[in-house]
């Protein structure tokens, strides 16, 4: 028996059975435990475990026996269903599972992110609603099914991870097994006899397998070296990464905040709940967790194509601000564009729109002024053709003294075509030609009741157009500079020549996108590690033949089956066999002193 050999690998007798019989199916036996016991941990899989029949065993008679056997029966079911929870296989069906609940997300609406949309939703569809309603699928990612989904796939990762991770730590301080008695069994091997000495061969392949960066090590008449270390390490950074990015998710939806904000040129906002137009957050977001900061839109500058298939179409896309951070910071300078926001601690800034805002003057019968605005309007088309509403509600009095209030519904073109030309459309994006075309209304607004109205829009159901001497509908076409005149001594509205622009920013706050973002890296990374790098182990075991002559033998396993895996095994035999060349027959015919004597290529290798 060689002496690298186990205590048992003679095989052990089984009843009946003499302790030293050798039979051929025996040795085979034997064989495939040894290849077995050199494959072992080379990876830190969990090993799959079937259905269990029952953990309890015999009950013994009475409560107490009845009491030890459920105590097993739980036990066991509840150590054998850990075992499957933690499985990959139920991580990836989990895995699968989540990203298939996610799909109802993005199909239907959310009543997170527009509620409105929901509501329509649910009026449109009086039987659909209330079931989707009740599945939760209006709020998909905070229901219970996608939460429950949610929590066992991180449950199962990290308890499939933490094992593998100290059993990795383990092989890492260890050391390779031994080789096997027979290596010929191995898939890759090679062998060829040398005049050096068995201990000289072996020192040899240790310091050729640690150039090759092998952890190596002697072993009785064997050298045992192992590599490939780098495939467990992306295995588990890839699993840790799915956990991080688990949490990140988490904890952004949990945590995070997401507003908008229109802002006209020389106005400013500062980050606080009321000064946002439409604000939604995460469940566990305070109004403390606000980035404390400030910012003014001193100018907007939007430059257009003029010829050509991309007429209109923007080139330069920016807003200038001046902005503070902190109740007391210092006014800084930036510029803010598409994609390029500004970022404040977990707060980013976009920019994500732009419309005009013309300036107007409204005076009564007596010639004060009652309203001196720039009023934005909401683009309808992509060069700028745009709706809004003016709102005088305080300080207005009739001709006749009564307290009123004013209202005139507008459209606003940057570029009209001209009169007799077409409609009030746009004929691209930039102020070449504008004009306001305006509508006048007398009476109550509405804003009094205390009920949200939207800003760009008359509530007309109290109020009475002015009409001109002839009866007709008050209406009018105005240039910068331009008045039109309200009828019986009402007042007047004047386009002032100052049209400022706004500008829509989008205020973000995810705290968790750092650590995604990472976590994604991480997880490629550590994938492409897991795929790509084999974990192998390579023995080289030189003993003196019965002639007296040294016997190289050098085989390779690897944890699947791998043409590499023989070429590598033949590129290191090739280094150790130009120090421990082959010793030459002694009867063959002589040779060319320089000539060289090839290495036998391993088995299963391309070479020849």
């Amino acid at each position: 028996m060689s002496s690298t050999d186990t205590g048992n690998a003679a095989g052990t007798a089984g009843p009946g059975e003499p302790a030293d019989e050798d039979t051929p199916a025996s040795r085979e036996t034997r064989d495939a435990r040894e290849i077995g016991e050199a494959g072992a941990q080379l990876s830190t899989a969990p090993v799959e475990t079937a259905m269990p029949g029952s953990f309890g065993g015999a009950r013994t008679p009475g409560a107490l026996g009845w009491i030890a056997w459920t105590a097993r029966e739980v036990t066991g079911w509840a150590r054998w269903i850990w075992r499957q929870l933690t499985s990959m296989r139920v991580a990836l069906i989990l895995l699968f599972l989540l990203s298939l609940g996610a799909i109802p997300g993005s199909l239907i609406p959310q009543s997170g992110t527009d509620a409105q949309k929901v509501q329509a939703f649910k009026d449109a569809h009086s039987w659909l609603g209330p079931v989707y309603d009740r599945l939760g699928l209006f709020h998909v990612y905070s229901s219970v099914w996608f939460s429950a989904i949610y929590i066992l796939l991180f449950v199962s990762l990290i308890g499939c991870i933490v094992p593998r991770t100290w059993q990795f730590v383990g092989q890492l301080r260890g050391r390779p097994p031994g080789a096997p008695k027979r290596l010929t069994r191995l898939p890759a091997y090679t062998t060829w006899r040398t005049a050096a000495e068995p201990e000289q061969v072996r020192e040899i392949a240790l310091k050729v397998l640690r150039q090759k960066r092998f952890r190596a090590h002697l072993d009785k008449d064997a050298v045992a070296a192992e590599k490939g270390y780098l495939r467990e390490t992306g295995n588990l950074l890839f699993h840790i990464a799915l956990i991080v990015m688990l949490v990140a998710f988490a904890w952004g939806q949990l945590f995070k905040s997401e507003g908008d904000k229109l802002i006209v040129e020389g106005d400013g906002f500062s980050n606080t709940l009321l000064s946002y137009d439409d604000f939604k957050s995460g469940n566990l977001f305070s109004t403390d967790d606000l980035t404390p900061f400030s910012f003014r839109l001193d100018e907007f500058t939007g430059t257009y194509e003029r010829t050509g298939p991309n007429k209109g179409t923007p080139r330069t896309y920016q807003a200038a601000l001046t902005y503070s951070e902190g109740a007391y910071g210092k006014d800084r300078k930036t510029l803010v564009k598409v994609n390029e926001p500004l970022v404040i601690g977990d707060t980013k800034v976009y920019l994500t729109a732009h419309g005009y805002a013309p300036t107007v003057t409204v005076r009564d019968g007596r010639g004060k002024v009652v309203f001196h605005d720039a009023v934005a309007m909401l683009p309808q088309d992509g060069n700028v053709t745009s709706v809004g509403a003016i709102k005088v509600m305080d300080g207005y009095k009739s001709a006749q003294g009564t307290t009123e209030q004013l209202g005139f519904s507008a459209v606003f073109v940057p570029t009209f075509a001209g009169a007799g030309k077409g409609t009030m459309f746009s004929q691209f994006p930039a102020l070449d030609y504008p004009v306001l075309a305006l509508n006048g209304y007398h009476g109550s607004l509405g804003v009094d009741a205390g009920l949200p109205q939207n800003v760009y829009q008359l509530d007309t159901s109290h109020m009475k157009q002015f009409k001109d001497a002839k009866g007709q509908i008050l209406k009018a076409r105005l240039l910068p500079g331009e008045t039109m005149t309200l009828p019986d001594g009402a007042g007047s509205i004047t386009f002032d020549k100052n049209i400022k622009e706004w500008a829509n920013f989008q205020v973000t706050q995810q705290p968790g996108s750092v650590w995604a973002l990472a976590g994604a890296f991480t997880a490629i990374f550590g994938l492409a590690g897991s795929l790509f790098i084999q974990r192998r182990r390579v023995w080289v075991r030189a003993t003196t033949g019965d002639d007296g002559v040294t016997v190289v033998e050098m085989a390779g396993l690897g944890r699947s089956e791998s043409a590499k895996l023989p070429e590598e095994l033949g590129d290191l035999a090739a280094l150790v066999h130009e120090q421990a060349p082959t010793k030459p027959d002694e009867d063959a015919a002589p040779t060319d002193a320089d000539a060289v004597t090839p290495v036998p290529a391993a088995e299963g290798s391309k070479k020849q």
